[in-house]
C-alpha cells in the first residue's frame, strides 16, 4: 500500500471497503478537477473528510466522490469520514441545506431532490420546507432533472457532455420545439470529444437548423469539417455580396441569443438587487423597441418569400 501524508485532525477513518456509493451518480465528474485533486492529495493527504450517513450499519457516502476515487487510485485502505447522522433523508436535507449555493451544481441539487423525494415520498410543499427554500426553486430542478432522459443524465454526469451546454444551448431547443429525442441523439453524438462549448453551440445550431447531410454528419460522430464550416460563419446562399453574408450573421446571432435569453431568464441565480436594476434598463429598452424590430424581420421575411 502506498504512503501518503497522514490526513489532518482527529477525523476518524474507515475502510473504502465500508463505503456504500448509491448516490454516486447524483454528483458531477471533472476529469480535470479530479486529476488536480490527485496531485494534492499525493502531495497532503485528505484535508478534507469525506461525509456520508450511517444507516443500519451502511455508511452511505453522500459527499466527496472525487476523493474516494482518487484515495483509491492512490493505493489508500481507509480515508477520514464525518457522520452526519442515521437517517439517509434527513443527511440529504443537510448538504441541501449546507452546499446549496456552493458545493453542488444546480443539476445535482436537482438529483438529489429528486432522491429526497422519493426517499420521503414528500410533495412539494414539504420539499421546499425541508430545504428552507421556494416552491418554484424545487419545482424548476425537479423539472430539469425529470426532462433528462436516462442516456443524457448518464453523458452528463460523466463529465463527457458540459453541463452549460446543455442548460443553455440544447434545453431551449427541446422546450420550444419538443425535440427530446433529437437532443439525445445530438448528446450521444458528440459527447466524449473534447469539444468546448462554443463548439457544441455552433454545432447545435447546424444540427437543428441545417440541411438534414448536416445533421447526418453529426449523427455519425463526423464532426471536424461540420464544425469547420460553422466556424467560418454562414456563408450564405452562392451569390451572396459581402454585406449580404454580414446580414446573415447578425441574423444567426439575434437567433441564438434569443434562444439563450430566454433560457437563461427564469435562472434563480439572477437574483442581486445590482443585477436587476441594470437588467431593467436593459429590458425597458428591448420591449420598447421590440414592435419595430419585429415589423423589420417580418418585412424581411416576406420579401424573402417573394423572390
Amino acid at each position: 500500500m502506498n504512503t501518503l501524508p497522514e490526513a489532518t485532525g482527529a477525523v476518524p477513518e474507515v475502510e473504502l471497503a465500508q463505503l456504500d456509493l448509491r448516490y454516486e451518480t447524483c454528483r458531477l465528474k471533472h476529469a480535470a478537477r479530479e486529476e488536480r485533486l490527485l496531485g494534492s492529495i499525493a502531495q497532503r493527504g485528505i484535508e478534507e473528510p469525506l461525509e456520508g450517513v450511517d444507516v443500519g450499519g451502511q455508511r452511505i457516502l453522500l459527499n466527496g466522490f472525487k476523493r474516494y476515487r482518487c484515495a483509491r487510485k492512490l493505493g489508500l485502505a481507509a480515508v477520514p469520514y464525518t457522520s452526519l447522522g442515521r437517517d439517509e433523508a434527513a443527511g440529504i436535507i443537510g448538504l441541501l441545506r449546507i452546499a446549496q449555493d456552493q458545493a453542488l451544481s444546480i443539476l445535482e441539487q436537482a438529483a438529489f431532490i429528486d432522491e429526497l423525494q422519493q426517499v420521503r415520498q414528500l410533495g412539494l410543499a414539504q420539499l421546499a420546507t425541508e430545504l428552507a427554500r421556494s416552491k418554484s426553486w424545487v419545482s424548476m430542478r425537479l423539472g430539469l432533472i425529470g426532462e433528462l432522459s436516462a442516456a443524457v443524465r448518464q453523458k452528463l454526469f460523466a463529465g463527457v457532455f458540459p453541463v452549460y451546454a446543455y442548460m443553455y444551448t440544447l434545453r431551449p431547443f427541446m422546450r420550444m420545439n419538443g425535440r427530446a429525442k433529437e437532443v439525445e441523439a445530438f448528446v450521444l453524438a458528440v459527447s466524449g470529444q473534447g469539444l468546448s462549448v462554443r463548439d457544441i453551440e455552433l454545432l447545435a445550431h447546424g444540427f437543428f437548423r441545417g440541411a438534414e447531410s448536416f445533421r447526418q454528419e453529426i449523427l455519425q460522430g463526423k464532426v471536424a469539417l461540420p464544425l469547420a464550416r460553422m466556424r467560418a460563419g454562414p456563408a450564405g446562399p452562392a451569390g451572396c455580396d459581402e454585406f449580404e453574408g454580414l446580414m446573415l450573421r447578425d441574423l444567426e446571432g439575434t437567433q441564438q441569443y434569443m434562444l439563450r435569453v430566454m433560457g437563461k431568464s427564469a435562472d434563480p441565480r439572477l437574483a442581486s438587487g445590482p443585477f436587476h436594476a441594470q437588467s431593467q434598463l436593459l429590458t425597458a429598452g428591448i420591449l420598447s423597441r421590440g414592435p419595430e424590430f419585429l415589423d423589420a424581420v417580418r418585412r424581411l421575411h416576406d420579401r424573402g418569400g417573394q423572390t
